[in-house]
């Protein structure tokens, strides 16, 4: 049994790297195999929209024909038994490098029938962790509450079940005071972290990674 986690943040230390660190203890927890892939590590592009995925006979039906550094990592993506997503919002939407790798995860499994049939030959545990500066209330405001549905309604069509931690609030910045960020309050914000991001959130992550790991065990 085995427990993949995708870092799409730039960052390996940063909030989403915490998260998914605690994710990766939660299944570990429990006995599983584990592995964290950070995807900036890796040379790779998204889609380029060649549609040899879905060619009818073709040789890569159901497969991303591109072959780069995020080819093997595809193929471990195949064979686990869960996998965690996890990425920072930027500018209304995951990371560059997120939003690549779904596409080249996800897409060569979508089969355009009348009920978008996935092509995955086994249905697997899924999760999305998604972390924003701003807070709940901000999102909404901004429109930005539609994305954690949107993604647990993706991921459940291609792999057959999902789970979205959405993670408000972060504190981002090691000095405010260097950056023009006016509009957050830093004490505010190092309160949010220490009485609610690691007690809370993280604990939430690592609840996700272990209940991932006792599902795929069954």
């Amino acid at each position: 049994m085995k427990v993949i986690a995708f870092n799409g943040s730039p960052r390996k230390s940063g909030n989403t790297a915490e998260l998914l660190k605690q994710a990766i203890k939660g299944a570990e927890s429990e006995g599983v195999e584990t592995e964290l892939v950070h995807l900036y590590d890796l040379d790779f592009k998204g889609c380029v929209s060649c549609y040899a995925c879905k060619e009818k006979n073709g040789k890569s039906y159901g497969r991303c024909v591109l072959r780069d550094e995020l080819t093997p990592i595809l193929a471990k993506a195949e064979e686990a038994d869960a996998v965690i997503l996890g990425a920072p919002n930027y500018i209304g939407g995951p990371s560059s490098a997120m939003k690549a790798f779904i596409e080249r995860l996800l897409f060569p499994s979508v089969v355009y029938t009348s009920d978008m049939t996935s092509l995955r030959s086994k249905k697997i545990l899924a999760g999305f962790i998604y972390v924003m500066g701003s807070s709940e209330e901000w999102m909404k405001t901004m429109g930005y509450d539609w994305l954690p549905t949107y993604m647990g309604n993706v991921l459940k069509m291609i792999f057959g079940s999902s789970e979205v931690l959405m993670v408000n609030d972060v504190y981002q910045f090691d000095d405010y005071s260097k950056y023009v960020s006016s509009r957050f309050d830093p004490a505010a914000k190092a309160k949010r972290r220490d009485e609610h991001f690691y007690p809370v959130d993280c604990r939430k992550a690592f609840e996700m990674g272990a209940e991932f790991a006792r599902q795929s065990k069954e």
